[in-house]
This record gives C-alpha cells, structure tokens and sequence, in this order.
C-alpha cells in the first residue's frame, strides 16, 4: 500500500489539535525539537515507532495516522481541521450538512455563532473551560475555511432539508432551550437573516454553487463527498452547526473507499433529482420568510 505523507502530517497536525496539547508538550514528551514535530506534520518521513508514541498520546490508532482505511475522529476540533486540509484541493465539494452549510453563510453568522457553540456546553460539564477552548478553536478554523472557499471557489452541491429549514426560521439560532426571550428574538432575525441570504444567493445563480432544497426529511447524520485532482472523499460527521449544534460528542469518519463514496453519490442523486432548485427554491424560501413573518 502506498502512503501519503502529507496527508499522514496533515491528519498528526488534526488530532494534535484536537488533543488539546501544545506543539512544545508533544514534542517535550516525544524527546524531540519542536521544529522536529512540525516537519512531521508537513509530511517528511518519520519513523514507525515515533508514530506508535505520537498515536498513544494523541489517543488515535497508527492505522487512522496512515490513513489505512477509515480515520475515525471523536474531537470536532480535529474533524474540522481535516475539512480545512481536505478542502484546500478539493474541486467540488457535495454537502448534506444541516438547515444551512457553513461555508455559504454570512459573514453575521459567525459572529453569533461562537455564542451559540458556547451557550451549548452545559455549565456543570467537567473540564468547561477546555471545552470553551475548543470553541474558540473551531472558529479559527471554520473562518480558515470560509476564507479558502472563497479565494479558490470550488464548485459545491449543498443539500438541505424544508423540513429543518422551517424549523431554523421557527426556533432561531440557539444552542440550547430556555434562553431569555429578547435573545430569542435576536436568534429567530438571524435565522431568518441566514435563509433571506440564501435566498439571495440562490436568485443570483453564481457559478459553482449549487443549493437543493429536498420537500422531506433528509438522514441526520451530515456528510460530505470531496473530490480532489486525484481521489475522492466521503466525511460522516455527528457535528453540526446552527441550531441545537453538536461539536462536543460523537465519532466522525473520513474515507476514500469506493463503495462508501459510490453509495452516498447515489444518495445525492436521488435526493437532487426531487429537490427544489434556482428560482424555485428562492421562492420558497422567501415564501417561508413571508409566512414566519406573519405568524
């Protein structure tokens, strides 16, 4: 079997991250330079036992590390830097991901959304202050991402489902029940400031983006299919933005197996083939603003 060793530093660089370890403890532990470990993680050749060392600390198998068959991701922080690796050579990108997909949200959302992400950490959870740490991480990293699509504007396919879009209108972007009601309707105008913004993009066609609006309930586990100059990939995430996210607990995959990606292709097919699409789904969805409005 042939490795990939860019994506092998790519994916230590991930869970590194995730780890919540500090380049210089990592490499204090290993008995190397921290100049060492990131020549690792650029891809240079290491050997196999300071890989066996690296998978212990950072709680991941060699397997996963090689990137022999599935990567299997329990850190949001780890699975979303490997979304940011993948998609820095990604020519198209198909999305399954909840009511609205990160990267064609507004630049408003991600000023909420930190809020959001922090309100859903429950107050007695242990170790709550690494897991607002962990927020403050994945924001980098989800604005690293944004910027990248838009300088290299790969193509994208974004599935979403009527069914969890009127519920986003109806409930609003929050992370957690029993909020305050005047930050409840802050949250409900920036739902609605998402979907008109969608709506916009969708009436004006631009080129490489694709949005599908599907009249029905789609799977709730999000994925997304890469293609790249030379392979594909398919991500199974339980993490989720928006509303009621999910970036603390769960096990994300990542996987080049052909049968896997051919599955959810054919997935995609048939879930595009019934959804609304350009003008259409624009009109429903300024018709949902229209209703939400006035109820």
């Amino acid at each position: 079997m042939d490795f990939r060793f860019d994506d092998i530093g790519n994916r230590l660089k991930a869970f590194r991250l995730g780890s919540g370890l500090s380049a210089d403890e990592i490499a204090r532990r290993l008995g190397i330079s921290r100049a060492a470990l990131y020549r690792f993680e650029k891809g240079e050749l290491t050997k196999i036992d300071t890989l066996q060392k690296l998978s212990v600390m950072l709680g991941v198998s060699v397997p996963t590390l090689l990137g022999v068959g599935v990567e299997y991701i329990a850190s949001a922080v780890s699975y979303f830097e490997r979304l940011r690796q993948i998609e820095e050579t990604a020519e198209r990108i198909v999305v399954l991901a909840g009511p609205v997909s990160y990267l064609l949200t507004s630049d408003s959302f991600d000023d909420t959304l930190a809020a959001v992400l922090a309100e859903n950490i429950p107050p007695d959870l242990d170790q709550h202050k690494r897991a607002l740490k962990d927020v403050g991480e994945i924001m980098v990293i989800l604005k690293r991402r944004k910027e990248n699509f838009r300088r290299r504007r790969p193509n994208i396919v974004n599935l979403i489902s009527s069914t969890e879009i009127e519920r986003f209108v109806r409930n609003g972007l929050v992370g957690r029940q029993g909020l305050p009601e005047k930050v409840l309707r802050e949250r409900r105008l920036q739902a609605r400031t998402e979907v008109a913004h969608l709506a916009e993009l969708l009436g004006d066609e631009p080129m490489g983006v694709q949005v599908g609006i599907v009249p029905d309930t789609l799977p709730h586990t999000g994925f997304q299919i890469f293609r790249q100059p030379d392979r594909q990939l398919l991500s199974l995430s339980p993490f989720r933005l928006g509303e009621q996210p999910n970036v603390r607990i769960g096990v994300a995959m990542i996987t080049t197996a052909p049968e896997a990606i051919e599955l959810h292709q054919k997935a995609v097919a048939e879930m595009w083939r019934r959804a609304l699409k350009a003008a259409p789904a624009a009109k429903f969805l300024r018709d949902l603003l229209g209703r939400s409005k006035r109820a």
